[in-house]
């Protein structure tokens, strides 16, 4: 992630240091004991350079590197990767701190340094993603026989750990410093196309974002605050407003991502809709409940909005595999509240592995196809005998032979 505050991404890990989350494994560039290092000698080190090219503000940059949870890394391992990491990606002469993570299902680094050279020169950050960091990741998976991203089959498990409410609330955790690893990693990995989206990944992971009621100023001003959320799905706690985190999770920031997930997720519709196809095709009847539990399997939720009347009205898919949110009717009608509904039944009878063969080799028909048109009938139809003109045939003979004059179709 790249950022105007250098500030911000020491705070964010030193706060993860002093939570017991996280550890300093990792000072390149800083002279002295960096264990003795307090959080101002830390963020003297990065501004110092800042300062000799003001004019750059953009000049902060956060990495993170995700490693399989199958590894086995110790630390001398993983400051090597890091080290690697960083002379691949230019960024072996600047100052840096890498924190190891302890708060995910799978191992990760953090990493925090400056564009910002010691002769005052910015470091172009301009693609670096796909310029420069995958080719390294490429490389360095090679390298120290790592996981190879591509090859590895997704984990069926979301990989974020859900907050704590009770802790937060509590004092074993700040309420801040619980919701910021959640936001921070919902609002970066997840593709969504709204508020709502949005919000049913943030609830799987007890956090939820509000902007008050329609007529209020906070409303009207595009304002934003989050909540924690107990296990009953209930706002608990105090509210803190978007503009206090560091990624700054505003609407404004929100909005501009809905634009962009809209494409990014487009090449996930199918495999989503195949992950639901493969549950309902084992199945002559599957109840709500299994249908539910059968995608949690795939690494899938399914979120069933119903109102007070018990009425079905909305669903929405989370996939956790490729990190994006769909609304059922995104997906097509056999996909919306009322199609997957449709296909649910009282009881569960699954099919033989027999059946299944059969059932899958068949077209799927759950939505009533459109009649086929006879376009030759409709053409023909237009030309029926009581509607064409009356014409008068004549003859008249000409050298023998008789020719029609009449409507020629």
């Amino acid at each position: 992630m790249i950022g105007r505050s250098i500030r911000g991404i020491l705070h964010y890990n030193e706060n993860k240091v002093n939570a017991g989350d996280a550890k300093l494994i990792l000072a390149s560039g800083f002279a002295g004991e960096i264990e003795r290092m307090d959080f101002k000698q830390k963020l003297a080190r990065f501004e110092n350079l800042n300062l000799l090219r003001p004019s750059v503000k953009t000049n902060a940059l956060h990495i993170t590197l995700n490693f399989d949870a199958s590894e086995k890394l110790d630390n001398l391992k993983v400051q090597q990767i890091a080290m690697a990491y960083m002379d691949k990606i230019g960024f072996d002469e600047q100052p840096y701190l890498v924190y190891r993570h302890q708060d995910a299902a799978h191992q990760h680094i953090h990493i925090a340094t400056t564009s910002i050279t010691r002769e005052g020169k910015p470091i172009d950050l301009n693609y670096i993603g796909q310029d420069k960091s995958e080719p390294a990741r490429k490389a360095i998976e090679k390298e120290f026989n790592l996981v190879v991203a591509e090859r590895k089959t997704y984990k069926m498990q979301p990989g974020i750990k859900p907050a704590d409410a009770e802790k937060a609330l509590y004092g074993h955790l700040p309420t801040k410093r619980a919701m910021s690893n959640i936001i921070n990693a919902v609002m970066n990995q997840y593709q969504f196309t709204s508020l709502a989206e949005y919000n049913v990944a943030l609830r799987q992971f007890n956090v939820t974002a509000d902007r008050g009621a329609e007529d209020t100023i906070m409303f009207q001003k595009k304002g934003l605050i989050y909540f924690l959320l107990d296990k009953d799905g209930q706002k608990v706690g105090v509210p803190i407003k978007a503009s206090a985190f560091y990624s700054k999770p505003t609407l404004a920031t929100l909005e501009k991502k809905f634009e962009r997930n809209e494409e990014k997720r487009k090449q996930y519709r199918e495999p989503l809709k195949a992950a639901i196809e493969k549950v309902l095709s084992r199945y002559d009847s599957i109840t709500k409940n299994t249908f539910i539990k059968e995608l949690q399997q795939q690494n899938i939720n399914v979120l069933f909005r119903t109102n007070d009347k018990g009425f079905t009205y909305g669903l929405t898919f989370i996939d956790h595999r490729h990190k994006t949110v769909f609304n059922g009717s995104d997906l097509g009608k056999a996909y919306s509240a009322k199609g997957i509904m449709e296909r649910l039944g009282a009881i569960d009878r699954p099919l033989t592995v027999q059946q299944q063969r059969k059932t899958q080799a068949q077209p799927q028909t759950w939505l009533k196809p459109p009649e086929q048109t006879n376009y030759l009938q409709v053409a023909l139809a237009k030309y029926q005998p009581q509607a064409a003109p009356s014409v008068t045939r004549k003859k008249k003979k000409r050298k023998g032979q008789q020719q029609d004059q009449g409507l020629t179709l």
